[in-house]
């Protein structure tokens, strides 16, 4: 059996970490989906930046929108929304089939706004209604102002994905976030049909670890504070207060390991996949992880609820000297800047690209 199928059958989505005109119009996504069991994908503003900077792909969408008197990031997220909707078209029979659980494409709102929570909330209104999808998620950072804005838009019945999440406590408060919001539905007599993800980044822990760490813990932490997230997870699921909720008709934030493509080349190229399978989650996977996992990944059984041996390994590292809940904090604000920096290099990209054509 395709290890990627093997993945799926123990429970774990399979999202595509990657979005680009050239993968829909050539049929390669719709392969991935039949042949690799992909339920799903994201895009963020680095993937976007790279596909539209990177390639000629966009020239003509560009083109006939040139003298509409719009600005570049409204350009942007025209053309951004073709593909994102065309995805989720691609994805709309797993959606339906699996009840509302599966097959989602996500788009992020602007970098610019991570620190805005009324300009995340009406950029995030925006797109979700020009998207018109029911499996678009939009994705808001796990931010203090991101936090507030992902009650508010749960509230209002869309469905987000929490990026830049690095930690079990950042997760947990994007999980408080989304219950707060179902919570005013219940209060407001709405229904409970929203969806979310709490997107957790793995292995960036280990990049920025490994430059003050001694060798035997080298990727050792990324790993770590996922499955210590993923006890978090499953417990909540099992509170009263969860329970409630669902009893309601809610469905769960479902956790998502993100960022798992191995960065260091000392470790197979499939080693985050392979550590983090659990039931009832996702990995979202760049595309050489994903072929490389289909290739020759292996499945050595899925993660337990208890966490296993994350606590051992954080103690250890711990008292190697290495503030986990410090790396935590700064990775966040190094993942929104670094996004940030390729938003602005894509509209960049995109102003350039304009004035070329238009001359």
């Amino acid at each position: 059996m395709n290890p990627l199928k093997s993945l799926h059958d123990a429970g774990q989505s399979i999202w595509l970490d990657n979005i680009r005109r050239e993968l829909l119009d050539s049929g390669t996504l719709a392969r991935y989906i039949s042949d690799l069991s992909v339920t799903g994908l994201t895009s963020n503003p680095t993937i976007f930046q790279h596909a539209i900077a990177g390639s000629a792909d966009y020239d003509n969408a560009m083109r006939s929108r040139i003298g509409k008197g719009l600005s570049t990031e409204e350009l942007f997220f025209e053309i951004a929304l073709e593909d994102i909707t065309a995805a989720a078209d691609l994805f709309r029979p797993i959606h339906d089939a699996t009840g509302g659980v599966d097959g989602f494409v996500s788009l992020e709102v602007s970098p610019t706004l991570a620190d805005d929570t009324e300009g995340t909330i009406a950029q995030a209104k925006r797109l979700h209604a020009a998207a018109a999808r029911p499996n678009v998620f939009i994705k808001v950072p796990g931010t203090e102002a991101g936090l507030v804005a992902i009650e508010e838009l749960t509230a209002a019945g869309i469905s987000i994905n929490v990026t830049l999440l690095f930690s079990r406590e950042h997760y947990l408060d994007s999980a408080e976030a989304f219950m707060r919001g179902l919570e005013r539905r219940v209060a407001a007599g709405q229904d409970l049909n929203v969806h979310s993800v709490a997107s957790l980044f793995i292995s960036r822990w280990d990049v920025a670890a490994s430059k003050t760490l001694p060798e035997d813990l080298h990727n050792k932490l990324g790993v770590a504070i996922g499955k210590r997230s993923f006890k978090a997870y499953c417990d909540l699921l099992e509170s009263d207060r969860w329970k409630k909720l669902a009893a309601g008709g809610a469905f769960p934030q479902r956790l998502l390991f993100a960022s798992t493509s191995a960065k260091d080349p000392r470790i197979p190229d499939t080693f985050y996949v392979t550590a983090l399978a659990a039931d009832n989650t996702v990995n979202t996977m760049p595309e050489a992880t994903l072929l490389a996992f289909g290739d020759h990944g292996k499945l050595d059984g899925v993660l337990a609820a208890d966490g296993g041996d994350a606590e051992e390994t954080i103690a250890a590292i711990t008292k190697a000297g290495l503030d986990v809940d410090a790396l935590a904090a700064q990775l966040q604000i190094e993942g929104r800047d670094s996004f940030d920096d390729s938003f602005k290099q894509l509209l960049d990209s995109i102003e350039a690209k304009v004035s070329a054509l238009a001359a």
